[in-house]
C-alpha cells in the first residue's frame, strides 16, 4: 500500500502542476476577450474548474509547489494572437483525450473517500473544453472549408503552370506572369463555384464563401509566382516556388486539421502528392509540348510585349 502512495504522491505532483498551468492559462485566455463577451465568463469558469482539479492533487503532494509550465502558456497565447481564440481553445482540446485516459487508468490509486471527486473531475475533462470550443465559431471557422478550397486548388495549379512554363521559357518574368494571369482567372471561376456551392443548403453567406475560396485562390497564385520576379534562375525560383508552396499547405492543413480534429499527415500528404505529380507532369507536357511545335524561349522572347 505505501508503493501505491508513493506513486499517486508522484503521479499527483506531476498533475496539480499541469492542472495549475491550465488554471493560469484559461485565465490569460480571458484576459483576452472582451468582459462583456460570453466566452470570458465561460473561460474564467474552465480556470476555476481547472483550480478545482489543482487542489485535488495538491492534497496527495503535500509540501510541494506547482510550477508553470511557461512555455505551455505562451505558446498558447501566440496561437491565439496569430489564429485566434477557436483555433488556441481547440488546440488545446486535441490534448484532452489523452489526459482522459490517463486519468482513467489512475483510478485504482485513488481512495475510496474522494474516488466520486475523481469521477467528476474526469468527467469534466472530458466535457467542458468540447463544449467550450463547439459554442465558438467565427468567420474563418465558418468558411474554412472554402478557404481551403482555394488554396489547394491554387497550389496544385499554379505550381503546375509554372512547371509547364518551364519546360517553353527561359525568362522567368514569363512563367511568373502566366501564373498570375492564370490566377485572376481561375480565382474568379473558382469564387463562382463557391458562390452556386454554397446556395445549395448551406448556412453561411454564399457571398462571403465566394470572397473567401477567390480571394485565398488569388493570394496563393501571387506568392507563388513573386519568386518568378526575383530571380533569372527557373530552377531556383521553381524550387523557391515549391517551398513557399509546402509552407503554405502545412499550414492551412495544421490549422484545418486542429478545427475539425482530423489527423494531420493524412490531407497533407495527400495534397502535397497531388501537388507534387502534377508539377512533374506539367513539366514534362510543357518541355515537349515546346519540342513538337518549335516554340523555345529565344522565340518567344523576340514576340513585342
Amino acid at each position: 500500500m505505501a508503493k501505491d502512495d508513493q506513486k499517486l504522491a508522484k503521479v499527483a505532483e506531476a498533475k496539480m502542476s499541469d492542472e495549475f498551468t491550465d488554471s493560469a492559462l484559461y485565465a490569460r485566455l480571458a484576459d483576452t476577450v472582451d468582459p462583456s463577451s460570453p466566452f470570458a465568463d465561460v473561460l474564467k469558469r474552465l480556470s476555476d474548474t481547472e483550480r478545482r482539479h489543482y487542489e485535488f492533487w495538491k492534497k496527495y503532494a503535500p509540501g510541494r509547489e506547482p510550477r508553470l509550465n511557461g512555455a505551455k502558456v505562451g505558446w498558447t497565447l501566440l496561437l491565439r494572437r496569430l489564429f485566434g481564440l477557436t483555433f488556441a481553445s481547440r488546440y488545446l482540446d486535441r490534448h484532452e483525450g489523452s489526459v482522459v485516459k490517463e486519468y482513467k487508468g489512475l483510478a485504482p490509486l485513488i481512495p475510496e473517500g474522494d474516488r466520486k471527486e475523481f469521477d467528476e473531475m474526469v468527467a469534466d475533462e472530458e466535457a467542458h473544453e468540447k463544449e467550450f470550443a463547439g459554442r465558438i465559431q467565427s468567420s474563418a471557422v465558418t468558411y474554412i472549408s472554402f478557404i481551403v478550397l482555394g488554396l489547394a486548388d491554387a497550389l496544385v495549379e499554379i505550381t503546375g503552370i509554372h512547371a509547364g512554363s518551364l519546360g517553353i521559357y527561359d525568362r522567368t518574368e514569363y512563367a511568373g506572369l502566366a501564373g498570375v494571369i492564370a490566377g485572376a482567372a481561375a480565382s474568379l471561376a473558382m469564387a463562382s463555384a463557391a458562390f452556386a456551392q454554397a446556395k445549395q443548403g448551406f448556412e453561411g453567406s454564399a457571398r462571403l464563401s465566394a470572397a473567401y475560396t477567390g480571394v485565398s485562390y488569388f493570394v496563393t497564385a501571387i506568392i507563388l509566382a513573386t519568386p518568378y520576379f526575383l530571380t533569372r534562375d527557373m530552377y531556383v525560383a521553381l524550387g523557391s516556388s515549391l517551398t513557399l508552396a509546402v509552407i503554405i499547405l502545412a499550414t492551412v492543413t495544421y490549422y484545418s486539421t486542429v478545427i475539425s480534429g482530423k489527423p494531420f499527415f493524412g490531407d497533407f500528404a495527400a495534397i502535397l502528392g497531388i501537388m507534387l505529380a502534377v508539377t512533374v507532369v506539367l513539366y514534362a507536357f510543357g518541355y515537349f509540348a515546346g519540342v513538337a511545335t518549335g516554340i523555345r524561349v529565344s522565340d518567344v522572347a523576340r514576340v513585342p510585349i
